[in-house]
């Protein structure tokens, strides 16, 4: 939990107030001390994530890391933002860490905590439109909080992050929203032997005494829940990608031989996805494989993470790991560069991610994409039943706010697709994709927006079709295949010990 705060504004009037001063300076300070109270930008799914009246233009992230993965980093942020109206507080989503001294625009702030915010007050309300400029100087504890996941993963060697949905703000004070995306510069010092990579490309490396600092720089607005930055004992390899694209991956020195038939397959996986959707949208990508458990991989912005389990157990097939690389590269068009307005969109992440994957494994392994869309309609309507349908997933369970990813935003989602595809066709549909991506590049987009750009492509309504597909509570005929039924529930069989 935080400390307490260096600066706290007075919640209460002292009972030694002069009472010929009383009636002036009651309305004076009472003004001053209403409790600091969490906000938040009314998401459906995470009600107190973002917060409202300013818009964020970048971040400058700074990270000391001492060699061990259990201690607290020393870390300062730096946040410049635009006012969208006049604040007299200004709330950043924080928690899991000790908070040292914040200054805005150079002078120094109360500050104070309300559930997972930070609640800074400068010397003088912001007034609306106006730039600003927020330092906070902080810890960043790597050691998971009891019963939360996320933020920083300790590796076998270092950390890395994986920070979706909600839990960027474990890490360092920030809008954790995806709808305020903003630029990073992120800075981290390690000692000798170790390597620090982060979103985006490197712009400058320092060395003093015995250690080093790694400067890199996004060239493309980013999510919170997107930042990356691996620190470890690591080898960074560097290729050629498509149209001369920078292609890096980050992986422990020792396993760098082992693990290199993998990586040499992403150059022909973005050439790939370029094919079907356009031009990869970023400034470089690499895979980050990590000696970690998470339970899952993440497509933080430039530099997918992996566990490297995933690329060394025997027990997966070659055609399964392939297809969850192209799942993860998918998302730096679908998710990253187009990001979810809000978390309620996410099945347009995950939903297209899991279609290309599919569709990569029906043309690179021969496993066809009928097939399993068939065994997901058959399996449609309990993952309605138990997440919601794929546009109104349900909210998370209480301490395990990464549920929400659940398979009816993936091959439920993916189904959708399939579904409209099957709908307007196969030309129309390819048009979409391409037209979906370059709209709304670098930008954040909605399933209101995606409906009507379909409708726009197809030439007519189709508002009644994705009522159905997206928000329907059961599954709805698929266009093409009236024979395609749901599967009868499964009886519960006693586990055997």
């Amino acid at each position: 939990m935080p400390r307490t705060p260096r600066h706290r504004v007075p919640r209460r009037l002292k009972a030694t107030l002069l009472a010929s001063a009383a009636s002036a300076a009651c309305v004076c300070l009472l003004a001053a001390s209403a409790p600091p109270a969490p906000l938040g930008v009314g998401d459906r799914l995470f009600p107190y994530l973002g917060n409202p009246g300013y818009d964020v233009s970048a971040y400058d992230l700074s990270f000391a890391y001492s060699g061990d993965n259990a201690k607290p980093l020393q870390a300062v942020t730096t946040i410049d933002a635009r006012t969208t109206r006049t604040l007299e507080s200004v709330n950043l989503d924080f928690t899991h860490g000790t908070v040292e001294s914040v200054e805005v625009d150079g002078a120094p702030a109360a500050f104070a905590f309300a559930g997972e915010d930070l609640v800074i007050t400068p010397r003088t309300p912001l007034p609306e439109h106006r730039r600003t400029r927020i330092t906070v100087r902080h810890t960043s504890n790597p050691v998971p909080e009891k019963g939360r996941d996320g933020g920083w993963v300790q590796t076998a060697d270092g950390l890395a992050m994986a920070n979706q949905a909600d839990v960027a703000h474990l890490v360092f004070p920030c809008n954790d929203h995806p709808s305020d995306k903003a630029m990073f510069t992120i800075h981290v010092t390690a000692p000798e032997g170790y390597t620090a990579v982060a979103n985006g490309l490197p712009v400058q490396t320092a060395r003093h005494r015995a250690a080093t600092t790694w400067t890199y720089r996004t060239q493309h607005p980013m999510a919170t829940e997107l930042t990356q930055v691996s620190i470890g004992r690591s080898t960074v390899l560097h290729r050629p990608g498509p149209h001369g694209l920078p292609v890096r991956d980050v992986v422990p020195a020792k396993d760098r031989a082992a693990l290199e038939p993998w990586l040499a397959k992403t150059p022909d996986q973005i050439a790939w996805l370029e094919d079907k959707i356009g031009r990869y949208p970023f400034e470089t990508y690499g895979v980050l494989m990590a000696s970690a458990k998470t339970g899952f991989e993440l497509e933080t912005q430039t530099l997918s993470l992996f566990e490297k389990d995933l690329f060394t157990d025997a027990a997966y097939p070659k055609w399964y790991v392939e297809s969850v690389m192209v799942h993860e590269l998918s998302h730096q068009w679908f998710g990253d560069s187009v990001s979810p307005r809000t978390w309620s969109d996410v099945w347009l992440n995950e939903g297209h991610a899991t279609w290309y994957e599919a569709l990569y494994a029906e043309e690179k392994a021969n496993r066809p994409m009928e097939a399993r869309m068939k065994a997901a309609y058959g399996a449609s309507d309990g993952w309605r039943a138990t997440g919601g349908p794929p546009a109104r997933p349900k909210a998370p369970k209480a301490g395990e706010k990464i549920s929400i990813f659940r398979p009816n935003i993936y091959d439920g989602a993916a189904l959708a697709l399939y579904a409209l595809r099957q709908e307007i066709g196969k030309p129309a549909f390819e048009r979409l994709e391409r037209a979906w991506v370059a709209d709304h590049r670098d930008g954040t987009a909605t399933t209101a927006d995606f409906e009507s750009l379909a409708g726009r492509i197809a030439g007519r309504d189709l508002s009644a079709f994705f009522q159905a597909w997206l928000y329907g509570e059961k599954t709805p005929p698929m266009p093409g295949h009236p024979d395609w039924k749901q599967a009868p529930p499964q009886k519960s069989v006693k586990s055997k010990k």
